[in-house]
């Protein structure tokens, strides 16, 4: 593709890598085939192809639209065209930059901007989110269906493991997660515990700044980076060299540190270094494998499972077929359901921001899932489990707590 980028951008960081992931684009189309919005709408400026497109128009000079910023909004960032694409296009940062340039410029309706401005100032901040989520637990039964969705029901997180062991790692607790589905950290440190290592946390790391980043507030998103990198350097340098992560968007913003903070003297490196060491538990709990099998042999394990991969996790940190090998291991008969590589419709604030389009990918994943006759649905991220249990009386989990289960 050829570009010729206005003077606004041109020769800054932004533009430059704008400029080399533009140019790889070669308008082929295979984007398209997997693009969740692109197979609701059928729209073309509804796909990768014509939001890149969009973007490069903005960067070139021509002035954003209310329409450019509706057709950018409507996209996932599931990054399932960066799968499908046979020449590389990294179109999530594409869109990340594109995004803020025409939010610049296109201002937003009053309800839009007060209701986005409520998203990135009330999730990110445990200290506002738990009350205001224990609050809506409370009462639950009275709240409006919509409402409802977005309030599970309150959950027991169990006992937190005292063993201590030789072997330590660091854990991300994240923002949502704890209020939302507190049982899913816990459950994370029961497994590491049967497997011998003791998982640290650090109180002052918090949002991993996807919410704030995402929503083009990149200084949010960055200040919440730095505060991570601030949060966990002491045990760093301790020693500590794995951070584990069972939230895959967590996973897949703080494998971009190193990247997004390349620029910054203050935290490069140790930005770079976070980035390497950040694992999602699926790539760490394999070295342990033999050891938590071991622990599980004779007992009951004969259950079926349908497996929802993350996009953050499938298409956004690459990771494929190893949360399938783990239960598969320990006895688990996993099923991944048809078009599993689709999104489910959460993709962080989305499901808030653009509900219509969210149930409808919700409902269709779930029908696909049930299909597979599963007793319960596992996933690996907090958003899809809470988004893909509002619409099944199927249980929904993450799949670190039916293997707590199993250990208990």
């Amino acid at each position: 593709m050829q570009t010729n980028l206005a003077d606004f951008i041109r020769d800054t960081r932004d533009g430059i890598e704008a400029d080399a992931i533009l140019r790889k684009c070669v308008h082929c189309g295979f984007c398209t085939a997997t693009c969740p919005t692109y197979q609701l709408l059928g729209d073309e400026l509804d796909g990768p192809r014509g939001r890149i497109y969009l973007i490069k128009q903005v960067l070139e000079g021509k002035p954003a639209t209310r329409a450019t910023q509706v057709h950018l909004d409507r996209c996932l960032t599931c990054r399932n065209c960066e799968s499908t694409c046979p020449s590389g296009v990294q179109y999530g940062r594409l869109a990340d930059i594109g995004r803020r340039v025409v939010e610049a410029q296109v201002p937003r309706p009053p309800a839009q901007r007060l209701l986005r401005t409520v998203l990135k100032e009330t999730l990110p901040r445990q200290w506002l989110f738990a009350p205001a989520m224990k609050t809506g637990q409370a009462v639950r039964a009275l709240l409006p269906q919509a409402l409802k969705d977005k309030v599970p029901a309150p959950q027991p997180a169990g006992a937190w493991p005292t063993t201590q062991h030789a072997r330590k790692m660091l854990m991300l607790e994240g923002c949502v997660q704890p209020a939302m589905s507190p049982n899913i950290n816990a459950a994370t440190a029961r497994v590491f515990d049967a497997a011998g290592v003791q998982l640290l946390t650090a109180k002052r790391a918090g949002c991993c700044g996807a919410i704030r980043w995402h929503m083009n507030d990149a200084p949010g998103g960055l200040a919440d980076m730095r505060r991570n990198i601030d949060a966990w350097w002491p045990l760093m340098e301790q020693g500590v060299d794995t951070i584990v992560i069972n939230a895959s968007g967590c996973g897949s913003m703080i494998k971009e540190y190193g990247h997004l903070l390349a620029d910054d003297p203050a935290y490069a490196e140790k930005a770079a270094r976070i980035s390497a060491a950040a694992k999602d538990v699926s790539e760490v709990l394999p070295e342990f494998e033999a050891r938590l099998t071991q622990k599980l042999a004779g007992r009951k394990t004969a259950q079926r499972v349908a497996y929802h991969p993350p996009c953050s996790l499938q298409h956004g940190q690459k990771i494929r077929s190893k949360v399938e090998s783990l239960l598969t291991a320990a006895g688990v008969d996993v099923r991944l359901c048809a078009d599993s590589h689709l999104c489910c419709g959460s993709a962080g604030t989305y499901s808030v921001l653009h509900k219509e389009i969210a149930t409808q990918l919700r409902d269709d994943k779930l029908a696909k899932l049930e299909a597979t006759g599963p007793e319960r649905i596992v996933s690996a991220n907090v958003g899809c489990i809470n988004h893909l249990q509002s619409g099944t009386a199927r249980p929904v989990e993450h799949w670190i707590e039916l293997l707590d289960r199993m250990l208990a």
